[in-house]
């Protein structure tokens, strides 16, 4: 979705790994000439993207690279998220841990982050230092000293990383086996952060070549987010990022894409650990980027009326009415390069079995489906839609984020413009006529995440 940024993950149960989430409280909607968005490209292929705020002296600096997990080679998973922690690391003109340093002394922050279509890096510092943030990067973009020295530490810290997020936590375990069952062909179904057999044989190699392809001008974004104007980011663009050799033209990332569904399948994880089970169900559904007309908007309102927040039909009928639940909800992620999924999930609470909670579920999304939703209720969601992009201005972070996971993923400036009215365009019955065509129980993965005494599903 277009604010998937924005959008906190946090009520799920531990069978889902979190979103992150970037949206603070709104003050209020700035006049509309403060958010003027100016993009260009420079003469080696890198878009920029600015995005003027000047209510406080801060700028975000991030830099895109359209290049994720479902970009690698079969049997190297991992080296998408592996090389983000390699970036971290000496150049041939800065040595290891000099530019995080740079950020610490002037009191900022810096991070990145990987995801299936893209890698993220960030900084977030003072207007004076954006100059210097830019000279890192473009660096690093190109002057990385890659040995075998380098690459064997940090492949060890990756595992443990593994290790400590996916081994011992059997939720995570439960969700990477769901994506591997929903996805039967798309790159999708194999984790961003690897397989642990394939990341213990990621070598100098591996980096290496994966490096020369992926990181370069041509195939990343820039975005300027703060107290900065548009003539000035370019300037100091042009003087940094511009100065590096444009690389290889990609190909179109074509990737394999879905058979036809036709199975209801079920993965069940039992352990010790869990104390409460959760279930969870998803299907495959079009993103923003391989949707008909209208359709992902449609999605993105239903995932809301069904199970957005607290005003959700399942979170009003089974934690509120019944209180079998002690959570409930859905969540479709729209901005994927390619298709994605939809997914609902619960938890009982008290007597109440997780069977029951499951049926109720179904129950509600049966009857959107036979009955559609009201127009009180798609007028509120498409509310609380729009909001969130005011709100989001609230956060230059937010809108760095927005921007640049958009961009990276097929969208355009203009998509993200146009978004809110394209939400408000959505009908009732494109609402029903997507619950119809996409949430059939018969297609479906379910998961169910069970305590080890536990026999019912």
């Amino acid at each position: 979705m277009i604010l998937g940024f924005l959008r906190s993950k946090g009520s799920l149960p531990a069978v889902f790994a979190l979103g992150l989430s970037w949206a603070g409280p709104a003050l209020a909607e700035a006049p509309r000439g403060d958010w003027d968005v100016t993009s260009f490209t420079l003469d080696n292929g890198m878009q920029v993207v600015v995005i003027p705020d000047h209510r406080a002296p801060i700028v975000t600096h991030m830099v895109w690279y359209k290049v994720g997990s479902a970009d690698e080679m079969p049997g190297k998973s991992g080296i998408a998220h592996f090389f983000e922690h390699l970036m971290f690391k000496g150049t041939t003109n800065h040595k290891a841990g000099e530019f995080g340093q740079k950020v610490a002394e002037i009191g900022g922050s810096e991070n990145a982050f990987t995801t299936y279509d893209y890698t993220a890096y960030h900084q977030t510092v003072t207007p004076g230092a954006l100059e210097a943030m830019m000279g890192f990067e473009a660096d690093r973009m190109r002057n990385l000293v890659l040995t075998d020295a380098v690459i064997g530490p940090e492949r060890d810290v990756i595992l443990e990383e593994r290790r400590s997020r996916i081994e011992n936590n059997p939720g995570a375990l439960l969700n990477e086996e769901v994506d591997a069952t929903l996805f039967q062909n798309q790159p999708y179904r194999t984790p961003v952060i690897g397989w642990m057999h394939e990341i213990e044989k990621l070598n100098r190699l591996d980096a290496t070549a994966f490096y020369d392809r992926y990181y370069a001008p041509n195939n990343a974004i820039l975005i300027v987010a703060g107290d900065v104007e548009p003539e000035n980011v370019k300037v100091l663009a042009e003087k940094t990022y511009g100065q590096v050799a444009r690389g290889p033209d990609l190909p179109p990332r074509v990737r394999p894409t879905e058979p036809e569904q036709n199975t209801k399948r079920t993965v069940e994880l039992t352990d010790e650990r869990v104390s409460v089970p959760s279930f969870s169900k998803a299907w495959v559904v079009p993103s923003y980027q391989t949707a008909e007309a209208g359709e992902a908007e449609a999605l993105d309102l239903l995932s809301e009326i069904l199970g957005g927040g607290n005003r959700s039909r399942l979170y009003q009928a089974l934690v509120v009415k019944d209180g079998i639940a002690s959570s409930a909800g859905a969540f479709f992620e729209g901005t994927m390069v390619d298709d994605t999924s939809f997914t609902v999930y619960g938890a009982p609470r008290g007597e109440a079995g997780l069977q029951q909670v499951e049926s109720a579920v179904d129950v509600e999304i049966r009857r959107i489906i036979k009955d559609g939703v009201t127009s009180d209720e798609l007028e509120k969601a498409k509310d609380r839609f729009v909001r969130s992009m005011i709100f989001a201005r609230d956060n230059q972070a937010s809108m760095a984020n927005i921007y640049g996971s958009t961009l990276a993923t097929g969208g355009t400036v203009d998509d993200i413009k146009q978004w809110p009215d394209r939400i408000r365009a959505v009908s009732a019955d494109q609402i029903k006529a997507v619950a119809a065509k996409y949430l059939n129980p018969d297609h479906s993965v379910a998961g169910y995440l069970l305590p080890a005494k536990s026999v019912e599903k």
